[in-house]
């Protein structure tokens, strides 16, 4: 018999650990080789982590809830012969590599930021957990070490792990409320002080002798009950459903939250008319189904064009970066997907301006089927450049979306319905049904401005209205 270690693999250039969320298999259970036997989350997207060999799981080293880093043994899987044991090793998380640097300095902060992260979660803590009789994962002693917490201070955290064991999330909210009790209470003495030298002097009328102390104490006291006042809590009867957000949902709450403060956010809007477009996919879509085995919807030719305007308007295929404008080379456009639980998830199109229709289409078919069946990973939601949401899927005429983090575009493609429209001939004008759509663009203010963002939406419904109703499939 021969002891396999299962480890978790690589998942990408930027990720470095996981969340363990659900074991699939308990010690004892059969694996089949490419089994599933765990799930873990990143803080981008859910995945499984298969079996590498068949063999019977004799051993968790981590449970529910626990942070591990890439490379760190898991499990152990004790096979019938032939595969390669291993020593049980725990290796030093994976350092993701800076690309596209900005300055050099900067690098190398960066980059020993990260070894003093790895070196610091790799040395052995000082402290004595020996007499303690709750579990702490290494990752929390080792925060605990850095963040000055004694051992009966972090035996006295609630956990949300499994029996209520204190994972990573729990102790670092526990030091942000720690540091921010200490921040008023240490800001409180200088804030009375400021108020009484900043305090204006009251001038006594002789009409006005008893109110004006009043009214010079309110401006005293406002400020600082202002600042002291918490939100009112949500009321809620016996009839109301209280239900929490699931972990996706409070990623997206997070995202979006982040952007809408990073990024200013002003919007373009453009009507096009996209009969010729409608006519052409009515008349080609079963012969390329028949053909490629491929659905032809509008979505890979919407995306086909917007690659295509990306190269005319290099700026809007960017990022930020403090006081640095990133400009990207390669143009991998994101696409809104809905993943088996109704959230959404953004995929990614890599190199989309060297696809042709086939392409487009194989790649948008493909993400989208994988998003739905929850089997996207990591790498696949990395590396966006600008992102595309199809509101209209819903019904929604146009929307404003929120820009997809650190880029400075996304545009939203709205429902196409027929509408009576004035039609512009040589012989005159008159009235006919159309197909039209909105585009809604939304852009980062900050570095884009309207005309840059109005004329780049303007080009994607040029070469819209443009398509060649001749084209060959």
């Amino acid at each position: 018999m021969a002891r396999f270690e299962l480890k978790l693999p690589k998942m990408g250039e930027s990720v470095a650990e996981a969340t363990i969320t659900n074991w699939l298999k308990e010690v004892g259970d059969t694996i089949e080789m490419d089994e599933a036997v765990l799930e873990i989350a990143t803080d981008k997207v859910d995945s499984e982590v298969p079996s590498e060999v068949s063999g019977i799981l004799v051993e968790k080293l981590f449970q529910k809830d626990d942070l591990v880093r890439v490379g760190q043994t898991i499990a152990i899987i004790e096979t019938e012969g032939g595969a390669v044991a291993e020593n049980v090793k725990i290796e030093s998380a994976h350092v993701p590599s800076v690309v596209e640097p900005i300055a050099v300095v900067e690098v190398a902060k960066t980059v020993e930021a990260a070894k003093d992260y790895v070196a610091a979660s790799n040395s052995p803590s000082k402290q004595d957990f020996a007499h303690s009789e709750k579990f702490f994962s290494p990752l929390v002693r080792n925060i605990a070490k850095e963040e000055g917490i004694s051992v009966s201070e972090l035996e006295q955290i609630s956990g949300s792990g499994n029996e209520g064991r204190v994972t990573k999330n729990d102790i670092l909210d526990y030091i942000i409320n720690r540091n921010k009790i200490l921040a008023e209470k240490q800001q409180a003495p200088v804030l009375a002080q400021e108020v009484k030298q900043e305090a204006p002097k009251v001038i006594p009328q002789p009409e006005m002798q008893s109110a004006a102390p009043t009214q010079a104490a309110a401006q005293v006291t406002e400020p600082v009950n202002q600042s002291s006042q918490k939100a009112a809590p949500v009321s809620v009867n016996g009839q109301d459903e209280i239900i929490e957000m699931d972990r996706m949902r409070k990623l997206i709450s997070g995202y979006m939250i982040q952007s809408v403060q990073i990024s200013v956010h002003v919007q373009s809007f453009i009507e096009v008319d996209v009969t010729t477009i409608w006519d052409w996919r009515e008349k080609n879509k079963d012969a390329f189904e028949k053909r490629e085995g491929e659905k032809l919807t509008f979505t890979p030719i919407f995306m086909e064009i917007i690659a295509k305007a990306l190269k005319d308007f290099p700026m809007m295929n960017i990022s930020v970066e403090g006081d640095y404008i990133i400009k990207k080379k390669n143009i991998n456009l994101g696409m809104a997907a809905a993943l088996p639980n109704g959230n959404l998830i953004v995929p990614v199109i890599k190199n989309a301006d060297q696809l042709n229709l086939l392409g487009m289409a194989k790649a948008v078919n493909d993400l989208a089927f994988r998003a739905k069946n929850n089997q996207l990973k990591p790498d696949d939601i990395q590396g966006g450049t600008y992102t595309v949401t199809n509101v209209g899927t819903f019904g929604s005429v146009f929307g404003t979306p929120i820009i997809n983090q650190p880029q400075v575009g996304i545009l939203a493609l709205g429902a196409i319905r027929k509408v009576p429209a004035v039609i512009e001939t040589p012989e005159g004008d008159f009235i006919g049904i159309r197909k039209k759509m909105f585009l809604s663009h939304s852009y980062d203010h900050r570095v884009v401005d309207g005309a840059l963002g109005g004329s780049f939406i303007k080009r994607i419904a040029e070469y819209l209205e443009a398509f060649d109703e001749k084209r060959t499939i």
